[in-house]
């Protein structure tokens, strides 16, 4: 199949906020939100103030990237640790209690792997209360991690991951 770029359009994708507004969060985000110096405990009222909903005793820690803040909602006694990227085109949705790892990229974007100029195909991602994911891990969009499941260190969530559950990364080449 030809793949032609050049005539993306993002047809009936809405970024859901005025570009002032999407400038002045990326603003924020960059200049202040990011920082180590900032500090954590204001993390979430800064996510709030553009729309987010931010349960209570929520620990976001440095360098944490949220796309738009107007699409999460996080429950209470949430971590998020160092690095973590929420890059929510679509609705993201954690539950309570549930850890975030470091350097963990929840993303509900994607592409139609079959439009010739390459459309958007996105999804909303919930993390069920008591949810852990791993370092590294990814989870993709359309995905639900279910109540106390875990997505391992390094691994890709692909498709719904089952309440209780553990999805581990596969170990590839031989053994030493």
């Amino acid at each position: 199949m030809e793949r032609s770029l050049r005539g993306f359009t993002g047809a009936g994708y809405d970024k859901g906020r005025p570009l002032l507004v999407q400038a002045a969060w990326f603003a924020v985000l960059n200049l202040v939100f990011v920082k180590w110096w900032f500090p954590a405990r204001w993390r979430p009222a800064l996510l709030r103030a553009f729309g987010a909903r931010i349960g209570q005793r929520v620990l976001i820690r440095q360098r944490v990237r949220v796309h738009w803040p107007w699409r999460l909602d996080v429950g209470d006694d949430v971590w998020i640790g160092d690095g973590a990227w929420l890059l929510n085109l679509e609705r993201i949705t954690i539950g309570s209690d549930v850890c975030v790892s470091q350097d963990a990229l929840l993303c509900t974007g994607s592409h139609q792997r079959l439009s010739p100029t390459f459309e958007f195909d996105n999804g909303p991602i919930r993390l069920e209360p008591a949810s852990w994911i791993g370092a590294r891990a990814v989870v993709l969009r359309g995905v639900t991690v279910g109540r106390g499941a875990v997505v391992g260190a390094a691994a890709v969530a692909r498709r719904d991951v089952a309440a209780g559950s553990v999805l581990a990364r596969e170990a590839t080449g031989a053994a030493a």
